[in-house]
């Protein structure tokens, strides 16, 4: 029920915005708006103020809507009406207009994040946990338990950062992006800085998934090795362990962090056997010597080590919260990035760089929207702020029946002084269409994967 209700809140709301922000221009440059309608099909609500000529409506079917303004190519106008005609505007109000809509919905995502950014919001601290074997965080000489004090791109001046998520989106851009992170490292919080170069560069990226953050070698922030709930008929309750358990060591390895532990567990084995490893613990103060043999359970087309119980205590947290000026210019900041890299990676896929799977559809919306409201308000702002971002960059492409189709269009226009023919038009928004259709059956197709294959 969460879902459905946080995934109808959502694209109600940034349906609005992106419908406001056309009516809203389109009434300050003198057009008549017929009607407002967030959603298609039968009318659930409907609703004309007094002394407006604007009928609002709201739709049975969420997933889209639309502002319908009086046109001469849709119907006849009036001659006393014809200057409140969209088709009788001037070139510069027209894409006023039609521009209105996708910039609404940056606007908002700048909005959100700015909310996000004041409020204050709890996230990790930027304390690394051990590296998976032969990944470039290994390879640039990182053991685990440094903390990130500055990181940017390399050649460029670094800058604070100030939480784990703020360097795994930096990560991520810069494997996505294919560019070179440099790291500012300290052992402590007074302690000594030294740099490492993460060579990133040298991934070509094609998708933003787990395996991606394996080869990165940054899953996840530094935790304590510490054991929590361990279940009865597991491997590691036969074993002897219990919760509250520090693991010291396994085998000759020294265990740095909760990270390294799940590593070494899942690597626990020899031809598909189990190894039965000795477990240096300290327990209520004491050390002890435990044998440990995990059970084998399979994981995709291998098979891995399992104890049957949580790894890894919950990371050290902060609260990073920001002034109104410094939260809002941060709001622009993250809708910049966020946008850019939207545009770069629908621009690889089309090119064959990156992978179509980074396509999403409705479903997968839906789950993220369901996922983030579970986690709490501020985290639902972060998702919304995200789709309104897509929502608002996808409407920018220059395909014929989107917002930047139409931008096209004026664009020919003001070169040529000429329109596009009628016939053209036709044309161009039935190619439009059907490349449309396309994009949402490969997102669809890829929610279905994602969510039962």
């Amino acid at each position: 029920m969460l879902t459905i209700v946080a995934f109808i809140v959502a694209l109600g709301l940034l349906i609005a915005v992106h419908e406001y922000g056309h009516y809203r221009v389109a009434v300050a440059c003198g057009v008549k708006v017929l009607r407002f309608s967030v959603g298609f099909g039968s009318s659930l609500l409907r609703w004309q103020p007094k002394g407006s000529p604007t009928e609002f409506v709201l739709g049975a079917f969420p997933l889209g809507g639309y502002v319908k303004m009086l046109d001469e190519r849709e119907a006849p106008v009036a001659a006393e009406e014809r200057h409140l005609a969209f088709n009788t505007q001037s070139l510069p109000k027209r894409a006023a207009i039609v521009a209105a809509g996708p910039a609404a919905n940056l606007l908002l995502a700048i909005l959100l994040y700015a909310i996000v950014n004041w409020s204050g919001v709890e996230e990790p601290k930027a304390i690394l946990a051990s590296p998976t074997i032969g990944s470039v965080a290994e390879k640039a000489g990182i053991q685990g338990g440094e903390i990130v004090t500055r990181a940017g791109w390399d050649g460029e001046e670094l800058d604070d950062v100030d939480s784990f998520d703020d360097l795994r989106w930096l990560l991520t851009r810069g494997a996505l992006d294919g560019r070179d992170v440099r790291l500012e490292l300290a052992t402590s919080e007074q302690g000594a800085r030294r740099e490492v170069l993460m060579g990133l560069g040298q991934l070509r990226a094609q998708e933003a998934d787990a395996q991606l953050f394996r080869t990165i070698g940054v899953l996840g922030p530094w935790t304590l090795p510490v054991l929590g709930e361990v279940m009865p008929d597991g491997a590691g309750a036969r074993s002897g362990l219990q919760s509250g358990d520090v693991v010291q060591q396994v085998g000759a390895i020294p265990i740095v962090d909760g990270q390294q532990l799940r590593n070494v567990i899942r690597s626990s084995l020899a031809d598909g056997q189990a190894l039965a490893q000795v477990w240096r613990i300290e327990r209520a103060g004491s050390m002890l010597d435990l044998t440990v043999t995990p059970d084998v359970k399979p994981e995709g087309l291998e098979s891995i080590g399992r104890i049957s119980a949580y790894v890894g205590a919950p990371p050290e947290m902060l609260t990073v919260r920001y002034g109104v000026w410094d939260g809002l210019w941060r709001g622009v900041e993250r809708t910049w990035e966020v946008s850019g890299l939207t545009l770069r990676m629908m621009g690889r896929m089309v090119i064959g760089e990156a992978s179509i799977k980074n396509l999403s559809g409705p479903l997968s919306v839906a789950e993220y929207a369901g996922k983030s409201a579970s986690l709490g308000f501020t985290q639902y702002l972060v998702f919304l702020a995200l789709i309104s971002v897509s929502l608002g960059v996808l409407n920018l492409l220059p395909v014929p029946i989107l917002d930047g189709g139409h931008l096209l269009y004026y664009l020919w226009e003001a070169v040529t002084g000429k329109r596009v023919s009628d016939a053209w038009m036709e044309r161009l928004q039935r190619g439009g269409g059907a490349v449309l259709l396309v994009m949402m059956s490969i997102a669809l197709f890829n929610d279905v994967n994602r969510l039962f294959g």
